[in-house]
Formats: structure tokens, sequence, C-alpha cells
């Protein structure tokens, strides 16, 4: 039952969002994002799709380095069908992927111990989440400006009680961090868990022999995310001259949509929409490049995870 929750729930919670936020439209808002959608230009959405399938196959080959460090040399073929698989798996139950990825690793590998991929994958996942949370770091100053408009009215005027309450501020903030250290709460040793298991990734993959090409790679992926995300916007009169600080801000909210559910179901379009709405991007405008950006990137997992079902044991078959 517990299984079946967790594949349902986040679907229901999804549909539910995208039902509510849609149900906010009148009927003639809803046929101008069904205009939106049918004028697009999709010569920009099958550059984004190669994109995607790109950052797929170097997220395979990089994943390599980590299996190097372990002495383990899979056939590439491998690394690319089950990283493809994994996606899939990710759409159905989140976070399946990385177990499925390791699984048929060691299966169609039979040297490659399923602990040891799965101890690779997680320190790659650490990687991604340095570069996210990187992201919403470069997010928030691109925003500066906005950010400070809207506390500047709650701010104190005195320069005296603005330095006291940044030093209030401090203390408690080093209070908060000392009561952490030492709480035996279960939820706070769980992020204390997950902070010292980031820092443990980030140090292993500094340490392998070919960690620049890692990180060269890691760098890569992660352009290739942005520019399949920005292509799409070109695609729509009204958002291709959107500039970097909108680009950053959409991606980051669709980044974060795809955490919280099944690969973004429902929730990226309501996400995307409402911060390109920051940039003066209506909400039928937005909700149609959501709608599409989010329906092509999701064919393309469903379509390249079938595809790797089924070379999968195709490729292995002696």
């Amino acid at each position: 039952m517990k299984k079946v929750l967790k594949v349902i729930l986040p679907l229901l919670f999804g549909a539910g969002i995208l039902f509510y936020y849609l149900s906010g439209f009148t009927e003639t808002q809803l046929q101008v994002i069904y205009h939106n959608i049918q004028a697009a230009d999709y010569k920009w959405l099958l550059v984004s799709l190669f994109l995607g399938l790109l950052s797929h196959i170097i997220r395979a080959y990089r994943w390599n380095y980590l299996l190097e460090t372990l002495n383990y040399h899979p056939k590439s073929a491998n690394l690319v069908f089950t990283v493809g698989l994994s996606y899939l798996l990710n759409l159905v139950v989140p976070r399946a992927g990385e177990v499925g990825r390791a699984a048929s690793l060691s299966k169609y590998e039979p040297d490659i111990q399923f602990e040891k991929a799965f101890g690779t994958i997680v320190a790659e996942r650490m990687a991604d989440m340095v570069f996210l949370i990187l992201f919403i770091f470069l997010a928030l100053f691109l925003q500066f400006d906005l950010i400070y408009e809207l506390l500047a009215p709650k701010l104190p005027k005195s320069p005296f009680w603005l330095a006291a309450e940044l030093i209030i501020l401090l203390v408690i903030m080093w209070l908060l961090l000392k009561w952490l250290a030492k709480s035996t709460n279960p939820y706070i040793l769980k992020i204390r868990n997950f902070i010292t298991g980031l820092v443990q990734g980030m140090r292993s993959i500094l340490k392998m022999p070919h960690k620049w090409w890692f990180i060269i790679q890691t760098i890569l992926i992660w352009f290739l995310y942005v520019a399949m995300f920005w292509v799409v916007l070109l695609a729509f009169p009204e958002t291709k001259h959107l500039g970097i600080d909108g680009i950053v801000v959409s991606f980051i909210a669709g980044s974060i949509a795809m955490v919280i559910s099944n690969g973004g179901f429902g929730v990226y379009p309501v996400f995307v929409a409402e911060a390109l709405l920051l940039y003066g991007i209506t909400k039928e405008t937005g909700t149609a490049f959501g709608l599409l950006m989010w329906t092509a990137q999701t064919l393309l997992v469903i379509f390249f995870g079938l595809l790797s079902m089924v070379a999968l044991p195709m490729f292995n078959k002696r």
C-alpha cells in the first residue's frame, strides 16, 4: 500500500495543483493558452529536445569517471541506456531511478557491485545539488534589486538600529547552528546527515583522478539544461527577448518543481508561469510555455526510457 501511495500521491498532488491553477482562467484565457501553444515556433522545441538528449548522454559518460575510480570499466552503451531507464523510473516513483540505474548496471555488468554503483550515483547527485544551489544563489544575486525593493520599506532608517538587528540576527543564527549540531531530533539528524553527505561527496569528487573532466562535464550538463530551457523561450514572441535574470529565475522555479512532484508533473507549468509573471510575461504565455516545455521533455524521457528498456537486453543478449 505504501508503494502505491508513493506513486499515486505525488501524481494527485501535481494534477490537483494544475487543475486549481487552470480553473482560475476564463474560457477566453484558456483559448489564448491553446492558441499560444499552436502558434509556437516548433523548430526551437526540436533544438531543445536535442540538447536534452545530449545532456543525458553526457551524464552517462560523466558517471563513468566515478566508476573508473573503483576500477570498473563498463560498456558505454550500458551507461547510456541505464541512465535513460533511470529517468523513466523517476517519472513513476521519485528517486526510484537512482536505485534502478545501479541495479540495471550491476545486472548487465556482473563485475560491478550494486552498492558501489549506487554510491557513485549518490556522489553524482551531490554534485548536481551543489550546482542547483549555486544557481539559486545566482538567481538571488540577479534579483537583488527586486528583493531590496521589497525589503527596503521594512528596514530601519537608522544605521545604528540596522547594525544592531544584523548583530542580533547573527547571534541567533550562531545559537541555532550550535543547537542543530547537538540536536538528536530524527528530522534534524536527517538534515545534518544530508549536509555531511553533500560535503563528503564533493570531497570524494575533488580527490578522483579525472576530477577536472568530471567538473567540466557537470558544468556542461547544467549549461545544456539552461540552454534547452532558453531555446523554448525563443519559440514565443513574448518571451524571446527575456533577459538572463528572467531565464535563470524561471529555470530555477522549474527545477524546484521537478523535485516536488514526479518529474514536475502538474507543478512545472505553474511554477514557471508564476516566475515569468515577475518579468511582465502574461499568465497565458507563461502557462503555454510551461506546458509545452514540460510535455516535450517528458515525451523525450519516455521515448529514451522505453528505447533503453528494449536496447539493454538486446545489446547484452550474449
